[in-house]
């Protein structure tokens, strides 16, 4: 509804007494007595004149808190939708204007915390990569500067040239699998499989590992043998992989990780539990992030590339699961997830 110009306001009024004065003659003249039409004629002009006083206002109110509407709402409201409570127009505004303001708060901070997010990963790749990078240079420069004709450490760093660059080429491969995991580029090819099957061929690719850090592999007590479940066995695979790696790197010595299965009724609740170091309450939040790292310096000198949880959490909500963390600082921590039940 657009505001009405003052000449049309004026002509309105104009019209309106015009007629209460035909009106008060016509009542005269019909009931012979003055004091009589007076009686009549002013509640009318009375009521008549609320109405159209209030109209106007309405009229003033609308024009004026319409462009407030447009910019909060980016809609256009009908006069109805604006003057819901006549009795306190105002207060009804600023109670919009409040919720929206609150609204665009919330999301300066969340775009805040995005970008402090963003610096962050930016820096974290570039360390990650850095560090590698560095390593390989030291190691071709020396080899350049008379070292390959020394048989006592041209093989050596070669070997070591050669193992930072499968760090790197690890890191950009989990890089690669977490972007294509968020585009939903990678496909998930599903099938019915064995998770007891699985897990034992993982203790079996893990065991000289564990064996290293004397830890032992094993199942729950419980575990059903013959459990089947519906998902992507290789990416699972690799969930398993890695959380059973992660619980062997932070593993305590003569510790054990164990895996166990629940039924739970239309999924199979799997969880991995060690007896390791744990993770402080404040760290858990934070666990699933790409490049964080609980103990940063200990997770280099494992190999791992800060990667792995995140993977884990993206493969896991491909599928359309779930998965939890608890933990309790100096007795070990537990990973929890589902899968569809086949």
């Amino acid at each position: 509804m657009k505001s009405i110009a003052p000449h049309r306001v004026a002509g309105y009024i104009t019209l309106t007494f015009l007629g209460l004065t035909i009106g008060f003659y016509f009542l005269n003249g019909l009931f012979s007595n003055l004091f009589i039409a007076f009686l009549v004629t002013i509640p009318v002009f009375t009521a008549l004149t609320f109405y159209l006083v209030r109209y106007f206002i309405n009229s003033f109110i609308y024009a004026k808190i319409k462009p407030i509407y447009k910019t909060i709402y980016d809609f256009k409201p009908s006069k109805n939708e604006v003057s819901e409570s006549d009795v306190d127009v105002f207060a009804h505004v600023d109670q919009q204007v409040e919720t929206w303001m609150k609204g665009k708060t919330q999301e300066i901070q969340q775009l805040r915390e995005l970008e402090k997010y963003r610096k962050e990963y930016i820096g974290n790749v570039s360390h990650e990569l850095k560090t590698p990078i560095f390593n390989i240079q030291g190691y071709i420069l020396t080899l350049l500067e008379g070292g390959l004709d020394d048989p006592n450490i041209n093989m050596l760093y070669l070997k070591r040239t050669e193992k930072s660059i499968d760090r790197m080429i690890s890191i950009i491969n989990d890089l690669e699998a977490i972007a294509k995991l968020e585009s939903g580029e990678l496909e998930l090819n599903y099938e019915k499989f064995n998770i007891y099957n699985l897990v034992e061929d993982v203790f079996e690719l893990q065991e000289i590992r564990a064996n290293n850090r004397d830890i032992k592999l094993r199942f729950g007590k419980t575990v059903d043998k013959n459990t089947m479940v519906f998902a992507d066995k290789q990416r699972i695979s690799q969930v398993i992989s890695n959380l059973i790696v992660n619980s062997i790197n932070y593993g305590r010595p003569d510790g054990q990780t164990t895996v166990s299965f629940y039924d739970m009724d239309n999924v199979i609740l799997v969880q991995v539990r060690d007896t390791g170091l744990g993770i402080p309450e404040n760290e858990l939040p934070r666990i699933f992030e790409r490049f964080y790292r609980v103990d940063k310096s200990r997770s280099r000198d494992q190999g791992g590339t800060g990667l792995g949880l995140a993977i884990v959490k993206h493969i896991i909500e491909a599928h359309k699961q779930t998965i939890n963390v608890n933990s309790t600082p100096g007795k070990g921590t537990s990973f929890t997830f589902t899968l569809q039940k086949a």
